[in-house]
């Protein structure tokens, strides 16, 4: 983006709007978001002194958030726990806690479907924890199959992204897929202990049907840039058929 004065500012200033009242009921939705805008500018090839100031913003916006918003004692609550757990009250890490007893009784090959006791315990055993389900029931096994599940979809989507012909179609795609992708690394890493508790469903896989139904037009989206890309490739092939063909007469 050349024109900082009537394309950068105007842009980034409304996702910054976005990023304030969504950050203000849900914190880790807005955090996914403005990690995939800075991810966007980057494949767009925007220059580092842009991304710099929109980074330094939002750190700012964030920091505002955190401390001065109307959810600040629960998110100050959730990062002291992550982080001095041995700190806090068992109320406060029950979720955490009782999500690594599923980790930790699942083993390698798990109890077996249906067989899960801490679903009894935590708050939220079919969304926001259930990787942990899914780790007690099939084990590490089963884990690791959805790990490598994501990171195949997260293949299959960069490659639309590389042979789209169009810029939109490419950066709608990106958007998208890594939108999803980050999603349930996040949700993944909460139930594993590497994060915050944050709320963020797991794709395809947590019960909840907003999720699902943002899910589902992702993927409408990401299938139809890779029509284009089909459609695109067909009509390449094409010209090259036709310009080999020797002319008649």
């Amino acid at each position: 983006i050349k024109d900082v004065k009537n394309a950068f500012i105007p842009i980034m200033g409304s996702v910054c709007v976005v990023f304030i009242l969504i950050a203000l009921a849900n914190l880790s939705t807005a955090l996914m978001l403005f990690g995939v805008s800075i991810l966007l500018l980057i494949i767009g090839r925007i220059s580092i002194k842009q991304i710099a100031f929109v980074c330094a913003g939002g750190i700012i916006l964030l920091l505002f958030v955190v401390f001065l918003g109307p959810r600040r004692e629960t998110y100050k609550s959730r990062i002291k726990s992550f982080m001095h757990p041995e700190l806090q009250h068992s109320d406060k890490t029950f979720q955490s806690d009782h999500s690594k007893i599923a980790l930790a009784t699942g083993g390698l090959f798990g109890k077996g479907p249906g067989n899960s006791t801490e679903r009894n315990f935590l708050p939220h055993p079919y969304s926001d924890f259930i990787f942990a389900i899914i780790i007690e029931e099939y084990g590490t096994v089963g884990g690791l199959a959805i790990v490598v599940l994501y990171l195949v979809l997260l293949y299959r989507c960069v490659r639309i992204v590389v042979r789209s012909p169009k810029a939109f179609g490419a950066l709608l795609a990106a958007g998208l897929s890594f939108s999803l992708t980050i999603q349930a690394f996040a949700n993944m890493a909460v139930a594993v202990g590497l994060g915050p508790v944050t709320g963020v469903p797991l794709p395809l896989v947590s019960m909840g049907g907003t999720s699902m139904i943002f899910t589902s037009i992702a993927f409408g989206i990401i299938l139809s840039v890779s029509r284009d890309v089909e459609e695109h490739s067909v009509k390449k092939e094409e010209k090259v058929i036709v310009g080999t063909i020797p002319a008649m007469g």
